[in-house]
């Protein structure tokens, strides 16, 4: 697969028990987890996928931390093909709120999909999740989040793999209601090198903008009353279906 850059907008709407938007901007790169972007020394800076900033990251690459996590859950892709939805490291630093793998066979047949959450605790969680002909899947929420939700309820979650368009919707369904909504929405663009460029003087930075806007939203959110809950113990790199 050749790789791929997707400019696009992020978007969280609280609806309970208050109703807050916040929206920014960045983009995501696709790629084939076995054959990452090979850049020009003076880009690379730019882009850099590391295998640190995955799964339990004591793997030698993403691959291997990848087949680890579904070694222990039974999945065997056998080689199969496997795209990466990501934040590549920028500029030295990189924050992945989600990070998507859709695994296949070696016959080219989907397989699952798995979603790494990752928090501004810097704190990691995956999900294996098994998804429909549309790309849908429900799982139970393990992984503390944001500071202002427990570790309740469900994810009902639409993960179509991108072409032309992106297009992720992510539910956070409770008791009474669903007050969570993320969206991640995007136009396929060729990962040439003068394009990252461009990405990268208009957007510099861009991995600190989003954990910094997340931590922004998050004061603004305490500020108008919003209760924070406590946060449970959780191991970096603790991987549960």
């Amino acid at each position: 697969m050749t790789p791929a850059l997707y400019p696009c907008t992020v978007t969280h709407v609280r609806t309970a028990p208050l109703r807050y938007v916040l929206r920014h901007r960045t983009h995501l790169w696709l790629v084939d987890v076995d054959r990452p972007p090979e850049l020009p020394r003076p880009l690379r800076a730019l882009a850099r996928f590391d295998p640190r900033d995955h799964f339990a990251g004591d793997e030698p690459g993403i691959r291997a931390g990848l087949d680890a996590f579904l070694a222990a859950h039974g999945v065997d892709l056998a080689g199969g093909p496997v795209l990466m939805l990501t934040q590549a490291r920028v500029l030295g630093h990189v924050f992945n709120p989600l990070t998507l793998y859709w695994c296949h066979g070696p016959d080219g047949e989907p397989r699952c999909v798995v979603a790494e959450v990752h928090n501004t605790y810097g704190e990691r969680h995956c999900y294996l999740l098994d998804t429909d002909a549309d790309g849908r899947a429900r799982t139970d929420k393990a992984f503390h989040v944001s500071p202002f939700f427990p570790v309740d309820g469900h994810y009902r979650m639409r993960l179509p793999r991108p072409d032309e368009r992106l297009d992720l919707t992510v539910h956070l369904d409770r008791a009474g209601g669903r007050p969570f909504t993320a969206t991640v929405r995007g136009t396929r663009r060729e990962a040439t090198n003068g394009r990252l460029l461009r990405l990268a003087l208009r957007r510099p930075w861009s991995t600190v903008a989003v954990s910094a806007a997340i931590r922004l939203h998050g004061i603004r959110l305490y500020l108008r009353g919003l209760p924070v809950r406590p946060r449970p113990d959780h191991r970096t790199g603790e991987n549960t279906p």
